[in-house]
């Protein structure tokens, strides 16, 4: 087994716990990694404060995933409060390996008509294993989002994620989108670091930054072409064999409000 697959779940975990928002809301979801145990379930709360009067942010959810030969099988569901609107969303993906250098997904999400989930949305990443030891991997990410006022996103994403010898990992991408009506062109960015042992801690720190072509903030209204940011800092410890807790902290600023946010979940393996 090569270093690349035994750290697998490093990014994958530490940073989905980290911003469980990410791949509801109109944002891309990120590429996801294969994970290093054959199946699992974690459960989280969170809690975001904004600024300038928009109402305080509430989400619990549930997200697991289960190997089937060369599958992994992903499922989450949340259900949360934003801008004052309760709302739902069901996601499902397949993670495949296609042979000792390519493993590719396909996700699909919806939500339940809340004005801040999409309707559906669905996206894809081919992943490519690189250099003698497979430690950097490619990734070229696609993918589509229609929200519920019928605005339409499309994005094409670059990235790439490379293992040092323990206990580093880093991962960085760029993606370029286009929101419809309008023909709204954007481009975001993130850069990723984990630092630690799968099974013992593992401490991830993210920092994103770039435009947004489409924001729903209730109420029929939208934020339109506008730059954020947003910073990450998790921390993901086993408290036994199998199981543990995430603590993360979040940041996200954009002209109009500034939001600060924490996230609490309990994870458990399967071997």
């Amino acid at each position: 087994m090569n270093l690349a697959h035994t750290c697998w779940s490093a990014l994958a975990f530490a940073i989905a716990a980290a911003s469980p928002l990410v791949t509801r809301a109109q944002d891309a979801a990120d590429a996801p990694e294969l994970p290093a145990s054959s199946g699992g379930i974690e459960t989280y709360i969170n809690t975001q404060s904004l600024s300038n009067g928009y109402e305080d942010w509430y989400e619990a959810g549930l997200r697991g995933h289960l190997g089937m030969g060369n599958h992994v099988l992903g499922l989450e569901a949340a259900t949360m409060k934003r801008f004052g609107e309760n709302g739902n969303f069901v996601g499902l993906s397949d993670t495949v390996t296609l042979d000792q250098d390519w493993f590719a997904t396909l996700s699909i999400g919806a939500g339940d008509g809340a004005s801040y989930l999409p309707s559906y949305r669905v996206d894809a990443f081919i992943n490519r294993k690189l250099l003698a030891g497979r430690q950097l991997v490619a990734t070229l990410g696609a993918g589509y989002y229609r929200a519920p006022d019928d605005h339409v996103d499309r994005n094409i994403s670059l990235g790439a994620t490379y293992y040092f010898e323990a206990p580093w990992v880093i991962q960085g991408e760029i993606r370029f989108n286009n929101s419809s009506p309008g023909s709204v062109k954007t481009r975001q960015q993130f850069l990723a670091a984990t630092w630690g042992h799968a099974g013992k801690t593992q401490v991830t720190a993210r920092y994103g930054w770039g435009a947004e072509g489409y924001q729903a903030i209730g109420g029929g209204a939208s934020l339109v072409n506008f730059d954020s940011r947003q910073s990450q800092l998790s921390l993901r410890q086993w408290l036994g064999p199998r199981w543990g807790i995430t603590a993360a902290l979040e940041r996200y600023s954009n002209p109009y409000y500034v939001r600060k946010g924490a996230t609490l979940a309990l994870f458990w393996e399967l071997p």
